[in-house]
């Protein structure tokens, strides 16, 4: 089949409607620059989105290829961007970049970054040390509660210092992947390597850091990471849910530390800033959406900015697949579906503690790559307990459980709810699990 008889643009929207969760309004810059051996080479404007396409979104560009034409092909995504420009952060079999989590999210940059008075000062820090790395504000530490915008913030300091600083060595984690890395090295034998992996770096970027908390010797490692980075005037990024005094059982000179710098906190948004945020969202989508619309969900969704995101989702998902019309009436039926949601209060440690302690296992080896059935099976429920039972998406569930991409775990989730019908252990299991966490909940 020639080229010029593919018909991109309805393969594109078929595409869309395969996969609205993934759908973005950077599809119209999509081009198919050749159909050579069975495969359709599309040409992305950045390496993030040809990243972003070839994890997330392969399969249903390559399910709608086929649809379209009506033969069997493959795609890939391809861009003219030199390679060592944008580094992938993908994890890797090596010890230097096994910790880094997944590849960095094309939309989650800094000109995509609505800021209002309640995030004004994170966002500025945020900037400020991307482009002074180890000299302003060292180290920095971000805290807020769940779903304001620190994993955005994040990923944008990553985004911007890797386009412009080809040859740096960028170490982004959370904090339990540090511990669980720090505890594999000791019993590995490979202290020293570990070390010269965390302390040999421009900028060590740690998520949830208060999971530190009664964790003496991981807070005495860190302790002596921070200093041998600190003394190299290298940066250090620290992310919370909390400030750092309110962090438990936090040794006092690690507390110091992390005031050295500075301690910004993000806040809930305004109204204001929540109607940009959804505004701003919806046009990542490629999502025309009404102003009495865009307000509805700014003015019921008022603590958490991934509940604005899986509103505007859902209405993508409606939009794209029954071409229905987004007015005040789908928001507000969507509205009302979410407000009849019970608020969970379960965080993933508590699903994936619950599921260590029953299957007696280790947690590492549960994010891990072993393919041993008895690892396997309690990965995949884990999966599922914790789309159940927490509010955390596909991608936020990956990214928890080793940095698998949310095709994996929507496949692990399907896979317990199918086999749960009929097998009673597993059934029986699940209960049990769903019972300890409903105790852990109060």
């Amino acid at each position: 089949m020639p080229q010029n008889v593919v018909d991109f643009s309805s393969i594109i929207d078929a595409a869309r409607k395969a996969d609205p969760a993934n759908a973005r309004g950077w599809y119209e810059q999509l081009e198919l620059v050749s159909f050579e051996g069975g495969t359709l080479k599309v040409l992305c404007p950045t390496t993030a989105i040809a990243n972003f396409l070839s994890e997330n979104c392969r399969h249903a560009f390559t399910a709608a290829a086929q649809t379209v034409t009506g033969h069997l092909l493959g795609v890939e995504f391809i861009c003219e961007e030199i390679e060592e420009n944008y580094p992938q952060f993908q994890p890797q079999q090596n010890c230097a970049n096994h910790d880094i989590p997944y590849t960095l999210h094309p939309d989650l940059t800094f000109d995509n970054f609505v800021v209002g008075q309640s995030n004004r000062l994170a966002h500025a820090s945020c900037v400020a040390i991307s482009n002074s790395l180890g000299v302003t504000y060292n180290p920095l530490f971000i805290h807020s509660n769940a779903g304001l915008g620190k994993t955005h913030l994040l990923h944008a300091i990553c985004t911007n210092v890797a386009s412009h600083n080809q040859n740096l060595k960028i170490r982004f984690l959370t904090c339990e992947a540090f511990v669980s890395k720090f505890v594999e090295a000791i019993e590995n034998g490979d202290l020293l390597k570990f070390q010269e992996t965390f302390r040999n770096v421009d900028m060590l970027i740690l998520d949830d850091v208060q999971f530190l908390s009664d964790r003496e010797s991981s807070q005495d490692e860190f302790f002596h990471t921070f200093n041998a980075l600190h003394s190299q005037r290298k940066q250090i990024v620290l992310s919370a849910d909390r400030a750092p005094s309110e962090i438990p059982s936090l040794d006092e000179r690690l507390l110091s530390r992390f005031k050295w710098g500075l301690v910004a906190r993000i806040d809930k948004p305004s109204f204001e800033t929540r109607l940009a945020i959804v505004k701003k969202k919806a046009r990542i989508r490629g999502i025309d959406i009404p102003e009495d619309a865009a307000s509805a969900i700014a003015s019921k969704i008022t603590s958490n900015i991934r509940e604005i995101e899986g509103a505007i989702t859902t209405l993508g998902a409606i939009a794209y697949t029954d071409n229905a019309e987004i007015d005040i009436n789908l928001c507000n039926d969507i509205l009302g579906c979410k407000e009849v949601e019970p608020q969970s209060v379960l965080s993933f440690s508590d699903v994936i503690e619950a599921v260590v302690k029953y299957f007696k296992v280790k947690q590492s080896d549960l994010k891990g790559k072993s393919r041993q059935k008895s690892i396997v099976r309690p990965r995949q429920i884990t999966m599922y307990l914790a789309r159940h039972k927490t509010k955390m998406s596909l991608e936020e569930i990956g990214y928890k459980i080793g940095g698998r991409d949310h095709s994996t775990v929507m496949h692990s989730i399907d896979k317990i709810a199918k086999l749960s019908r009929e097998d009673k252990l597993l059934k029986q299991q699940i209960k049990d699990l769903e019972n300890l966490l409903d105790v852990a909940k109060y």
